[in-house]
């Protein structure tokens, strides 16, 4: 089997992006997985106050990232009245902390001018002692949310799911009964929007399902157990020339559903013990992987749509009907990978890149090395033929796009960075452990703060 090539890079954004440029409504953008429309306004350099519009402090902890939708900028934070275990940067190789952190926290929506950084309105979901642990790495705000650009959809994973309008104001709330996650880890999957239904995931290690809510009313649609044990990775909606699908990776299966919850196909993927990247698309063809590094399964997928049934491929095969191709060791632990022009990219925790012909899964370079002591959380992103790789100390390693590993820029926050950015109207919006900065080109701020 055969793809054709397409080697205009931007035919491949425009195809890609829904109003990318206005708009960043979800976790990775519009095309689930970080490339932005070019836009000579969003810069290659930047430090602390270098080409920064504005920054704004933002209250306790969170990895989830910053959506737009119009002249507003979304993001969840979660704060405590005693000072607990803060994550730091590199792997941690072990099990979390099931003991629960001391002191009241509150779990909070932000809402934010995207053109001076103030907060225009900000929401305390619940506030108490916490009732379930998590990782020490991770926080209890660590679900991306999305919106519609009418209401504001926010998970918090054991907790609940929250629908705001868009100035603040509480439409309603599916409570969710918290169940045991894989050692303490607690939950990362954001919600998705299809269609007039909001999907959210919920594997843990009791009773595992996937559920769609009326975005309207928060009326339940529909629930699918899954025999599953705890996942971190967004679902993908993915609308191809057959059909809409509802893309799950898992440990045991990889599997698709109907817009009804009914499965369509199914894959023993032998994926990797954890599953944290996000599935996505491109050139037709559907993207799974998984790889925490203490595995030796790590696999990426490249799957055609169209399929029924079981589509797993046999142990002496690397494709089939519906598989495109298969790599058994190329996946990542936390980021998601990204196609940008003809190549499929991956970055790896332990500070090391990859490039593979999107269309084959023929290496273009393996493993390249980033400085020593550089790790890696937050997925890349693309824009102006460059890719972008921020690593956990708040340095981003700009990148030229193509077949050769080439780094053109680093800039430097100093500061602990998990979270993946938003693009769109000119400017990038990145996540710090304390702080949110707008990055544009020509934007200078001496005090770096408002």
């Amino acid at each position: 089997m055969s793809l054709p090539l397409y080697t205009s890079l931007a035919s491949l954004v425009l195809v890609q992006t829904l109003s990318a440029a206005d708009n960043w409504p979800r976790f990775r953008g519009p095309t689930a997985m970080g490339v932005a429309d070019n836009d000579q306004r969003l810069p290659t350099t930047w430090s602390q106050t270098e080409n920064v519009a504005w920054k704004r402090d933002i209250p306790g902890w969170a990895w989830s990232n910053p959506i737009v939708w119009g002249n507003r900028v979304f993001l969840t934070s979660v704060t405590s009245s005693k000072d607990n275990e803060q994550p730091k940067a590199g792997l941690y190789l072990g099990r979390g902390r099931e003991t629960l952190p001391e002191g009241i926290h509150e779990w909070l929506t932000l809402c934010l001018d995207i053109e001076s950084g103030k907060i225009l309105w900000q929401h305390s979901a619940h506030k108490g002692k916490p009732s379930f642990p998590r990782h020490p790495k991770s926080t209890y705000a660590s679900e991306t949310p999305t919106t519609d650009g009418e209401r504001l959809y926010v998970l918090f994973g054991d907790l609940g799911l929250y629908c705001y309008d868009l100035d603040g104001n509480v439409l309603w709330t599916v409570p969710i009964k918290a169940r045991k996650s894989f050692y303490g880890y607690g939950t990362a999957a954001s919600p998705v929007l299809q269609g007039d239904q909001v999907i959210m995931i919920y594997d843990n290690m009791e009773d595992s399902y996937i559920a769609a809510y009326d975005k309207l009313t928060g009326a339940e649609r529909w629930r699918t157990d899954r025999d599953e044990k705890s996942t971190w990775a967004t679902p993908f909606v993915w609308e191809n020339r057959f059909r809409t699908e509802i893309v799950t990776p898992g440990t045991k299966k990889i599997r698709s559903y109907d817009t009804n919850g009914d499965l369509i196909w199914e894959m023993k993927g032998k994926m990797s013990n954890l599953i944290i990247p996000s599935p996505f698309a491109a050139f037709g063809m559907l993207y799974v992987t998984s790889g925490y590094v203490g595995d030796q399964q790590r696999p990426v997928y490249a799957i055609l749509p169209g399929a029924s049934g079981d589509i797993t491929l046999k142990d002496d095969e690397t494709s089939n009907e519906f598989i495109q191709w298969f790599r058994p060791k190329l996946g990542p632990y936390n980021p998601s990978t990204l196609v940008y022009g003809d190549y499929y990219y991956t970055v790896y925790d332990r500070g090391l890149m990859s490039a593979t012909n999107a269309h084959t899964g023929e290496d273009l370079y393996d493993r390249e090395r980033f400085p020593r002591n550089t790790s890696f959380t937050a997925s890349p992103w693309a824009y102006n033929g460059k890719l972008f790789c921020l690593a956990e100390n708040g340095k981003t390693f700009v990148i030229k796009a193509g077949p050769e590993f080439e780094i053109l820029q680093v800039n430097d926050l100093d500061e602990l960075c998990l979270a993946t950015p938003a693009i769109c109207q000119g400017k990038l919006l990145l996540r710090t452990a304390s702080k949110l900065y707008c990055i544009s080109q020509g934007g200078n701020t001496p005090s770096g703060k408002l």
